[in-house]
């Protein structure tokens, strides 16, 4: 979708104030999504959601694809973000479920299929663009094929641990303090991923004076470091742990864009901005795999650590450009720098993480017969 706003723009005749203001209703009913799955993941569990979000989350694509105006634009770009919320968490409590079903860390390698997504959409969407394809053919065209792919892949969802007690009550009870600290180190590295997304490019342009064609690969090499990191995230949390590995990577990040802001030329902040991919990418995967061990119910954790976490990609692109206004961009930036101090700060407080050990997920019968002993 967002290679093609400029397509959106064109097709609904948006000013650039109101293509701002579809994105905001798209991360506020994304925000809204995440935190009332607290109490839907403790009562539905992870597979539930998916099987009916995933399908949804298509369905309003396609809402989007045809909406003629900007007053529909907007809510279905709330039903979209809705849907795209509630996927969010329950993939990541699913990503728990069979973390603890293999017995090791895997969350970054699954979040590395984030990255793959993101620019094979990029690549799509430019296809699409080369081609002629309109806006409304080329979203109508993913949604269509995402459906009955979301449909044949849910037969494969693993169930959640069961709930003991009242699931409710799971639900809506206080966390555990580490839940919200690890949604604090979610929420740092979530506004440093914004900022990168949303600002990086002005930056290159206006700041260093690159050509917009080689400002634009600021996004796509950042992405590619973030894959690497990923791919090769978990091998790392196994070496040297959750702790070694966050305050390594919270000051790699902060470290590398001080490089980027103070590059002398275009082509090194690209390469540090390669780094700062690096560095970031294993944070919010590492954090999600912790508050799915830190409850008895993951679900409800990672809804609250992943609502608190994506505030920042919301708010991170909006502070920037505050700051930029009364001060700099450059300056504004700096806050990516102290971003990465407080995530290298704040993870020298995570207790010792739970070991991660095989277990056997109920068959579907004996779900039957838990949720009748309730």
């Amino acid at each position: 979708m967002t290679v093609r706003i400029p397509a959106l723009t064109d097709k609904l005749g948006l000013s650039a104030a109101e293509v701002g203001g579809v994105l905001l209703a798209w991360g506020l009913g994304a925000l809204v999504s995440m935190q009332a799955m607290r109490g839907v993941m403790s009562r539905a569990g992870s597979r539930a959601v998916l099987r009916v979000g995933g399908p949804l989350t298509a369905l309003s694509l396609l809402g989007l694809a045809f909406a003629p105006n900007l007053p529909l634009l907007l809510a279905t770009a709330v039903l979209f973000g809705m849907a795209f919320g509630a996927v969010d968490i329950a993939m990541n409590a699913q990503g728990s479920a069979v973390e603890q079903a293999y017995g090791r860390p895997l969350m970054n390698s699954m979040h590395a299929g984030w990255c793959v997504g993101a620019i094979g959409a990029g690549v799509i969407g430019s296809l699409s663009i080369a081609s002629g394809l309109s806006l409304t053919a080329n979203l109508a065209l993913i949604a269509l094929v995402s459906l009955p792919v979301m449909v044949w892949v849910s037969r494969s969802y693993l169930a959640d641990k069961p709930v003991t007690g009242s699931a409710a009550e799971t639900g809506k009870k206080r966390l555990p303090p580490v839940v919200y600290l690890l949604g604090a180190i979610m929420f740092f590295a979530f506004m440093v991923e914004g900022t990168v997304a949303d600002w990086n490019g002005l930056f290159m342009r206006d700041s260093l004076g690159a050509p917009e064609a080689l400002a634009a690969l600021g996004y796509p090499i950042f992405e590619a470091g973030m894959l690497l990191a990923r791919l090769t995230g978990d091998r790392l949390r196994s070496r040297f742990g959750v702790k070694g590995l966050m305050t390594a990577s919270g000051l790699a990040t902060a470290a590398f864009f001080a490089i980027v802001l103070t590059a002398a030329t275009p082509i090194m902040a690209l390469a540090a901005m390669f780094f700062v991919g690096l560095g970031v990418a294993t944070i919010a995967p590492v954090t999600m795999s912790m508050a799915g061990t830190a409850t008895d119910t993951p679900g409800p954790a990672i809804a609250q650590a992943g609502a608190m976490g994506y505030a920042g990609l919301l708010l991170g692109p909006v502070v920037i450009g505050f700051l930029s206004d009364v001060t700099s961009l450059r300056t504004a930036l700096g806050l990516a720098v102290v971003l990465g101090l407080l995530i290298a700060l704040a993870a020298r407080f995570l207790p010792r993480p739970r070991l991660l050990a095989p277990v056997r997920m109920p068959e579907r019968g004996e779900e039957r017969e838990l949720a009748r002993a309730g």
